[in-house]
């Protein structure tokens, strides 16, 4: 696949943030702010999205917007003012407005100064064809889906987006970084009269997103969902498609921040080094994996490091921001939020190892369980044993002899991740996953046993 020239237009004339227009906006930024150190984190989205219901379109919209960011740094001392106007008097007000700020915040005596330039290993996930994929070839595709569920008596909705963006990170100090990329989503809901199936699929590169394929996928499940029957909640053997275990897990890697173990809002305080999940369990972040998205450096601009997370099931290792491995004595692994925040750090780009096995093979090895596609309406109910509630939906199907044998009314459920984590019997191969309750991540198939159904649902 071609990679994009360093000219982003389209057919529309739009255009996203170039390095040197960055580098412009910088110097008015350094131009009028007075602050001791300055730091200008300037963001830059060019999106469109063909939405439909009821198998029509309805809904086409773009957008583009272009953000400054100024922090300022001053007798220790730090606040942020933003703009979307890039005039020079706007820059002159937002540069005063984050001075202003600063000098009416406490001082801070942990507050480190800005960083000085650093180097970045190079990450390409720019693709002309999906920043200029116009309202049309998304109404093709669209149209294609529709028919697809129209052949077999179906509804759909969904969405195709597509879009892209780019973001500089420059300081005082002479640190200066830059990133850009494209995005690309389809998703789908195709219903029955009693049944529903879901598919979605995100790409850097639009041509990847195969929604054909997706269709397929959903129309297979809403019609084998038709005519669901009743299972008593219980604990089963399960198996989790790669969305349903992605929004699973997305409540548990944020509690690999170093500032959250260290104040001990975490699930891993104190437990950092233990065993706490199956040996077949490995983790890790990575921004540079070939399916992974996002920018090479962090909100302060420091680079990524590929960081271990979990190892045979061992918290092997956390991420921290500058601060937090000061405090630690530890070294920053560029996972840091833009400052001032709250939170810290986070591990963004989860990749998680699997195994061999097919979707197929771990159902023909199942005597009996049930097949769930997605949960939805996910929410924490102890965060120090990361106990989850939640729902299924759009595909929740009885498995019995190794085969599937008809649809389930949905279930509640409510379950430990790092139980789970434990149960895990069986895996496929990762894969790039999209689901609808956290960030996109690489992430397998699981065949877990005695997974917890606490009660039957009315949708």
């Amino acid at each position: 696949m071609a990679r994009a020239k360093k000219v982003h237009t389209s057919a529309n004339d739009k255009m996203i943030l170039t390095r040197q227009r960055a580098k412009e906006i910088f110097d008015k930024v350094v131009k009028y702010s007075t602050a001791e150190q300055t730091e200008a984190f300037i963001t830059s989205t060019s999106a469109a999205l063909t939405r439909f219901a009821n198998n029509t379109i309805h809904q086409n919209v773009a957008e583009e917007e272009t953000t400054l960011s100024v922090r300022a740094l001053v007798d220790r001392r730090t606040a942020r003012a933003s703009t979307n106007r890039l005039d020079e008097a706007s820059i002159r007000q937002v540069c005063e407005a984050a001075l202003a700020l600063a000098r009416l915040q406490p001082p801070n005596e942990d507050l480190l100064p800005l960083p000085l330039p650093q180097t970045y290993r190079s990450v390409e996930r720019f693709y002309s064809s999906t920043a200029e994929l116009s309202p049309k070839a998304r109404a093709e595709t669209v149209a294609a889906a529709i028919r697809r569920a129209a052949k077999d008596g179906l509804t759909a909705a969904g969405v195709y987006s597509s879009g892209a963006s780019s973001m500089a990170l420059f300081n005082s100090r002479g640190l200066e970084a830059f990133h850009e990329e494209t995005l690309s989503e389809f998703s789908l809901t195709l219903m029955s009269q009693s049944g529903s199936g879901w598919a979605k699929k995100t790409s850097p590169h639009h041509l990847e997103l195969d929604p054909e394929v997706l269709a397929d996928r959903a129309a297979a499940k809403a019609l084998e969902a038709s005519e669901p029957r009743e299972v008593t909640p219980d604990k089963y053997t399960v198996i989790l498609e790669p969305s349903a275990v992605l929004d699973l897990i997305g409540f548990l890697f944020f509690d690999f921040g170093g500032l959250a173990v260290h104040e001990g809002r975490s699930c891993l305080s104190g437990r950092v080094g233990q065993k706490l999940f199956g040996d077949n369990i490995y983790a890790r972040d990575d921004v540079f994996h070939p399916l992974q998205s996002g920018p090479p450096f962090d909100g302060e601009g420091i680079p990524r490091r590929r960081v271990s997370l979990v190892e045979r099931g061992v918290v092997t290792n956390l991420v921290y921001a500058r601060s937090t491995a000061k405090k630690m004595g530890q070294e920053p692994t560029g996972h840091g939020f833009p400052l001032p925040n709250e939170y810290g750090e986070a591990p963004m780009n989860i990749v998680m190892e699997g195994g061999r096995a097919s979707l197929d093979e771990m159902i023909r090895s199942t005597p009996r369980g049930l097949l769930v596609t997605r949960f939805w309406y996910i929410r924490e109910v102890d965060p120090y044993q990361k106990i989850l509630t939640g729902m299924t939906r759009d595909g929740l199907f009885w498995i019995e002899d190794g085969k599937i044998q008809h649809g389930v009314k949905n279930l509640r459920f409510n379950q430990s991740v790092i139980e789970m984590l434990g149960q895990v019997e069986m895996m496929s191969p990762p894969q790039r996953t999209a689901g609808e309750e956290s960030f996109e991540m690489v992430v397998p198939a699981m065949k877990i046993r005695e997974f917890n159904f606490s009660s039957a649902t009315k949708y």
